[in-house]
């Protein structure tokens, strides 16, 4: 069953909402009785939609009994939520302090006149979503920009073409100490807000994310690189390849349950939040090296 919204734009226009409410009843069933479910459920509506439709949050309001307010407070306070569509590549440019003087307004002008729109627009062939953030964290690299998760030190006016180019056809892995779009993040669980960082356990020369896994009947401690793009692991379990695991909060036990399946395997992809906005999301199957950092 789907339900058709119409909503105003910004810009006077209205926009069709595509509301499949089957789609978001099994949702929220999913986690209910979950403590932290409210921020799994919107970004499990995020990954449906691609970004937070109207009249989900309306069916999460009233499903929930919680006020519309309180939801919209939740979707407006993590910047990896939007209740805009975006396009199938998000282009996210640095406009901090050590970046600006760095000219990181030049690039964002370069960044407006060859896709055609301004901060917080998508181009009418829905390809690319552009946004500015006041910092990501890496004021010594600046300019920085983020394409698709993959970021971008000391990014000239001159790149900007090749990046755009590049995202369109899809971004190659890189190596390790090599590749600038290898990036260490810290990340908390979604559910207690805690820290996952492990500072007496290092990998790849950085502190390592700590959680519990499960495996059938065993139980252990995982811990994984930070630096994005990097695929270092180590666990005190014996884990096959292609098994599947479940991942725990180490702090408060709660599973970290999937919100979307993996488009490499169809596994199911483990949601963390990033320290000043956003989710990194990690194949749970052992073998994939699939993940996805949405950073706005």
């Amino acid at each position: 069953m789907k339900q058709i919204a119409f909503v105003p734009s910004s810009d006077g226009v209205e926009v069709c909402e595509d509301v499949n409410v089957t789609n978001v009843l099994k949702i929220l069933e999913k986690y209910s009785g979950d403590r932290g479910g409210l921020i799994a459920v919107l970004e499990a509506i995020q990954s449906e939609y691609g970004y937070l439709p109207e009249e989900a949050l309306r069916i999460v309001s009233d499903r929930n009994r919680r006020s519309l307010v309180d939801v919209y407070g939740v979707a407006t306070f993590y910047r990896s939520f939007s209740l805009k569509p975006r396009g199938k590549h998000l282009v996210c440019a640095c406009l901090g302090t050590a970046c600006h003087v760095r000219g990181a307004p030049r690039i964002v002008e370069e960044l407006k006149q060859q896709l055609g729109i301004k901060p917080g627009e998508t181009t009418v062939d829905k390809e690319f979503t552009l946004e500015t953030v006041n910092c990501l964290g890496a004021c010594a690299l600046g300019p920085v920009v983020v394409i698709d998760g993959h970021y971008f030190s000391k990014v000239k006016k001159s790149m900007i073409s090749q990046l755009l180019d590049k995202a369109r056809k899809g971004f190659d892995s890189g190596e390790i100490g090599k590749d600038k779009r290898i990036f260490p993040i810290s990340v908390n669980c979604p559910h207690c807000n805690r820290s996952l960082m492990d500072e007496t356990f290092a990998i790849d020369g950085y502190p390592s994310i700590k959680v519990n896994i499960t495996n059938n009947s065993e139980e252990g401690w995982l811990r994984l690189s930070c630096l994005y793009g990097s695929h270092s692991i180590s666990t005190e379990l014996n884990i096959p390849d292609d098994t599947v695991v479940k991942f725990h909060c180490p702090h408060c036990g709660a599973e970290i349950m999937s919100t979307s399946d993996c488009s490499v395997c169809g596994s199911p992809l483990v949601p963390m939040l990033v320290d000043g906005g956003g989710i990194v999301k990690i194949c749970s199957r052992r073998g994939c090296k699939n993940h996805i950092l949405d950073v706005v």
